[in-house]
């Protein structure tokens, strides 16, 4: 499916200072419906601390907004958020229903299921071939289930736009692939835009529809040829 083209998320004069000393520098790229746009870049280049800006979990200036070229407006806009990684114990007692249900819901999950809100979460997790993990403790998963679990909650409901922090470290390389085919199918059938970082510059090549060169400031963007043939990423990369 084409991108209907009539959703834009604009990411405008970003900027993070932390302790005086700029982290952040004046950094502006659009990300339109249906696109995976890849931010790239070297240790400390600030590609985590931009993330934390675009959700609202660090001090910044700039804006972040939503424009529907249908209606000719800006809207609020909708973000889901998968982490690079949550530090769960080994012995939590927790289900993937639990965890799923406090995200989603302001019933309380310790003492009983709800019926409607478990089928609503086995569907949602459907999406990702992951509902027989609903009674699974989440401790139990492994990187790749993990993940899928993350990315279920992320997009439920459906956001504008999907941002996702390194989210197959310490994957295995089969559950990468799938991974980031699940993506793509998410970006074709709801049209939804992805800022996701990865250091994996392969993968980078392969799904990248825009990719983004930070060094605390935008050194080049566009299609992975672009940026991999600028003077700019052979000076960081060799």
């Amino acid at each position: 499916m084409e991108a209907c083209g009539l959703h834009c998320t604009k990411i405008q004069n970003i900027s993070v200072k932390i302790n005086h000393e700029e982290i952040i520098k004046n950094v502006s790229f659009d990300v339109h419906c249906g696109e995976l746009t890849m931010i790239i870049g070297r240790n400390g280049a600030g590609k985590s601390t931009l993330l934390k800006a675009l959700l609202n979990e660090v001090e910044h200036t700039g804006k972040v907004e939503f424009f529907d070229m249908k209606e000719n407006k800006n809207k609020k806009i909708k973000i889901g958020y998968v982490p690079q990684s949550l530090n769960i114990e080994k012995n939590m007692p927790t289900t993937v229903y639990d965890m799923f249900a406090s995200y989603i819901s302001d019933k309380p999950v310790c003492f009983k299921k709800d019926k409607q809100l478990y089928e609503q979460i086995k569907n949602a997790l459907k999406i990702f071939g992951a509902e027989n993990l609903i009674d699974n403790m989440v401790g139990n998963l492994s990187g790749g289930e993990l993940q899928r679990i993350l990315l279920a909650i992320a997009t439920t409901p459906i956001p504008n736009l999907l941002i996702l922090d390194e989210p197959v470290s310490g994957v295995d390389t089969n559950g990468t692939r799938d991974f980031y085919e699940t993506l793509v199918g998410l970006k074709d059938k709801y049209d939804m835009s992805i800022i996701l970082v990865s250091h994996d510059l392969e993968l980078v090549k392969k799904f990248a529809d825009k990719v983004v060169l930070l060094d605390k400031e935008i050194l080049a963007q566009g299609t992975s040829k672009e940026v991999f043939m600028s003077k700019e990423f052979k000076e960081i990369f060799g």
